[in-house]
């Protein structure tokens, strides 16, 4: 795995790209908006985002609760850190507080009941309607990208890990290896 495809292609937003893609999803239906906004603010896989259950949103920790779903065992979760303005678009459109409030507290009852290809076009739609194309333009793209963003910004490689849900800390590793904008921002730091 890496970040580029084998033609040199990257894999990966880049944050004016990912800036481009947040505001197409303002844009967009109000359920698409908020898959979109959590994909981008947590760097989730799209399965983790569309099995996300309004339990697992944490408005008092400001935080969402991720099960992973990639080769592992049931049962293993993970928290994510989010922005306010995320909380609040997933409790405005989906009712989180809702939900919370009731007897089940709102156990099982998923943000987003549409089937992974559903998740997958209206992302795709999105990237589209922000003139993104490539490689990069997809829900692994926007993962990418959230991966780099957070090594850009100095968050500890073992912190990226455990919000990206990575079992081994070298799966993490590549997205030290940025480029571009991201790698000159980070030799900047380095000489000032």
């Amino acid at each position: 795995m890496g970040l580029h495809t084998a033609d040199g292609a990257r894999k990966y937003l880049t944050a004016g790209e990912r800036d481009a893609f947040l505001r197409e999803a303002e844009l967009a239906d109000r359920q698409v908006r908020t898959l979109c906004m959590t994909l981008a603010f947590t760097g989730c896989r799209l399965s983790e985002a569309l099995a996300l259950t309004a339990d697992r949103v944490d408005l008092a920790a400001g935080v969402l609760v991720f099960e992973s779903l990639k080769k592992r065992r049931p049962g293993v979760f993970r928290t994510v850190p989010v922005p306010p303005a995320l909380l609040d678009a997933l409790d405005m459109v989906h009712g989180v507080r809702e939900l919370q409030a009731r007897r089940g507290k709102g156990r099982g009852v998923r943000l987003w009941p549409w089937s992974r290809m559903t998740g997958w076009r209206a992302v795709h739609a999105t990237m589209a309607a922000a003139r993104l194309d490539g490689p990069h333009a997809s829900p692994k793209g926007l993962r990418h990208g959230f991966g780099v963003a957070a090594v850009s910004a100095g968050i500890p490689l073992n912190l990226v890990q455990k919000w990206l849900g990575h079992a081994q800390l070298t799966t993490t590793a590549i997205y030290a290896n940025a480029v571009g904008a991201e790698e000159k921002d980070i030799a900047r730091r380095m000489w000032e």
